[in-house]
């Protein structure tokens, strides 16, 4: 199957995969991540998962779609990822939009927009640039309000927290507003 051949996902099964999405970003909120998650799918089947882990593992690279990409690589044996989706809780960054184009994905789905750092079409679209020679299609707002509240919810707490003992101030790069 190559990039031109489009995933048959009825409305159904999107909402699935976003759901499994959304439980591995309850998993990062839990271990005091931005509760972000994402999914790989390749045949219709989840084949990788990710979650947040950039404070757990110390590591600035560690955004939920890096881990379900290598997870998927590893898994699939191969780099080339060009018979997968990704569904991903929040609009990928321009880190994760590289990786996504590097690995050929071949569909990105996401929930909510990131207007700070999205670069899959809200601040910039690196996934979908025309220069590069693979592109990943994408759609967006698949189960929004249930992606975002979570992140709102996240960030409104580290602002809390913030103005009692210098945290976190970061409002979060959402659509929240």
């Amino acid at each position: 199957m190559n990039n031109e051949d489009k995933p048959a996902y009825s409305d159904a099964q999107k909402e699935k995969f976003m759901r499994a999405a959304l439980r591995e970003a309850f998993k990062a909120e839990k271990n005091g991540e931005v509760p972000v998650g994402a999914v790989m799918v390749c045949d219709g089947k989840i084949v990788a998962r990710g979650k947040n882990e950039r404070e757990t593992k110390k590591d600035p690279t560690a955004h939920a779609e890096i881990v379900a990409i290598r997870k998927a690589g590893k898994k699939l044996g191969r780099w080339n990822l060009c018979d997968c989706d990704l569904f991903v809780t929040l609009e990928p960054c321009v880190m994760c939009s590289g990786a996504i184009v590097y690995s050929r994905i071949r569909t990105v789905y996401y929930g909510a927009d990131d207007l700070r750092f999205g670069c899959c079409g809200t601040v910039m679209n690196l996934a979908g640039d025309e220069r590069f020679n693979h592109r990943a299609r994408v759609e967006r707002g698949i189960l929004k309000d249930e992606c975002l509240n979570p992140i709102r919810e996240f960030f409104k707490d580290k602002r809390k927290a913030g103005k009692r003992n210098s945290g976190v101030r970061d409002g979060g790069g959402t659509d929240a507003k």
